[in-house]
């Protein structure tokens, strides 16, 4: 492991002033996915700038928001009233990642941010154009079970490891970010890139720049709502595919729906065409189809060594109608 050194700074600023002074440091606070880098040698920086006290662990309401602090734990997040009431879809993502032990650790700045798990992306003896840019994709045409079907470029087919963030896209959350220029605002859904030319690049945040908080705006529909994941095995896994939504229907119909995807993309994907063919549509099983096929016309599945993954077309259109199904059977009963 390469030597380095470590700095806990007293407030927010110095942190974001200390970091984006030099190319090498990086952020601390749960430390969960960094310290399998640091073991792995996919990352080597030379300072680590503790932030685990420097922002809130606190969820609190801010006008009609609810603001979740950055260092709000995983589990914490998971358990809270107000989340599991208003946005259970929320709750449900963050329980459906990681152990138990690691949502203690886990916050919930830190959660979005953490890397893909593509297998060449840890392997630092592969090729990997977002660890060593301009040196290639192992991933294309080799192991891909896990990898993307919307959005990919020639320079990285990698997926986004994120549950919760699935859910945060879903929700229209809003990032409340410090760097050296001051405070700005991130809608969550553009927080993450695409691939594109740059797939080194996994956020549009700039380096020294900080998550202070994640905002949830009120909808009223996320109260019913849920996420669902679809992975090897039962527990500590990650998604093959996974959909986050939210339906409102009323005599019948949908007025209105939210739906992201997971395990099929570099960043959680907003399913914003399934959303449209739904609204106002018939709240049937055939609709719920269409809606998959609609967002799923554009997806390109990938060959590879393991047969690619090509089902998870089929796989995740069953996903979403049978979600959307139990949605809508659960607004009947209490209509």
């Amino acid at each position: 492991m390469k030597p380095f050194d470590y700095q806990a700074p007293t407030d927010p600023g110095t942190a974001t002033q200390t970091v984006a002074a030099d190319p090498g440091a990086v952020f601390l606070a749960g430390g969960t996915n960094l310290l399998d880098h640091l073991k792995l040698g996919v990352l080597r920086p030379s300072l680590l700038v503790d932030v685990t006290a420097l922002t809130s662990a606190e969820i609190s309401e801010v006008g009609d928001r609810l603001r979740i602090g950055a260092a709000v734990r995983n589990s914490d997040l998971a358990a809270d009233q107000r989340i599991r009431r208003h946005y259970p879809m929320l709750a449900r993502s963050v329980l459906a990642g990681a152990s138990g032990q690691l949502r203690n650790m886990a916050t919930t700045g830190g959660n979005p941010l953490q890397r893909t798990r593509c297998v060449y992306f840890q392997d630092v003896t592969t090729p990997c154009n977002k660890r060593e840019p301009g040196t290639g994709c192992s991933a294309i045409g080799g192991y891909t079970r896990y990898h993307a079907i919307l959005g990919a470029s020639e320079h990285c087919v990698a997926t986004h490891p994120s549950d919760m963030a699935v859910a945060l896209t879903a929700l229209d959350a809003e990032v409340q970010v410090l760097g050296p220029d001051g405070e700005r605002s991130i809608p969550f859904g553009e927080l993450h890139r695409l691939p594109g030319e740059h797939p080194e690049r996994d956020t549009v945040l700039a380096h020294g720049e900080l998550i202070l908080s994640i905002d949830l705006p009120p909808l009223p529909m996320a109260a019913r709502s849920t996420y669902r994941k679809v992975r090897d095995r039962a527990s500590y896994a990650f998604a093959l595919v996974s959909v986050a939504a939210a339906l409102d229907v009323a005599d019948g119909v949908v007025r209105d729906a939210r739906v992201a995807f997971g395990g099929v993309a570099h960043t959680p994907w907003r399913a914003r065409r399934a959303e449209q063919a739904l609204r106002g549509a018939p709240a049937s099983e055939q609709s719920y189809r269409a809606a998959a096929e609609a967002e799923l016309a554009d997806a390109r599945p990938l060959g590879g060594i393991d047969g690619g993954n090509a089902f998870k077309i089929p796989l995740l259109t069953r996903a979403l109608v049978s979600t959307l199904r139990e949605l809508a059977t659960e607004e009947a009963g209490t209509a």
